[in-house]
């Protein structure tokens, strides 16, 4: 067996661990995240109010960061709820 492939001797590009990553929308699109759209925000935040991570919104570490800013000055702000209730 060889370094590249697994038990049943398929290689991890054919089982899909090993995918790259799709292009961050934000850096495609060339948009600006600010508090001011709170619309836009809510894309990348879960039913709870809770901002989505990196790997479910697909974001790059630039606009994750971004985001967070800009969330939390929207909550700040009143624009966007703390908590969201139930």
């Amino acid at each position: 067996m060889t370094r590249r492939e697994s038990s049943n001797g398929k290689n991890r590009m054919q089982r899909g661990k090993l995918k790259g990553r799709d292009e961050c929308k934000l850096c495609e699109h060339d948009v600006t995240l600010t508090y001011k759209q709170p619309d836009e925000l809510k894309r990348f935040m879960n039913k709870l109010g809770k901002i989505l991570p990196r790997r479910a919104s697909r974001l790059c570490a630039k606009h994750q960061r971004q985001l967070a800013r800009q969330v939390k000055r929207a909550r700040k702000m009143a624009l966007l709820p703390y908590e969201v209730e139930q």
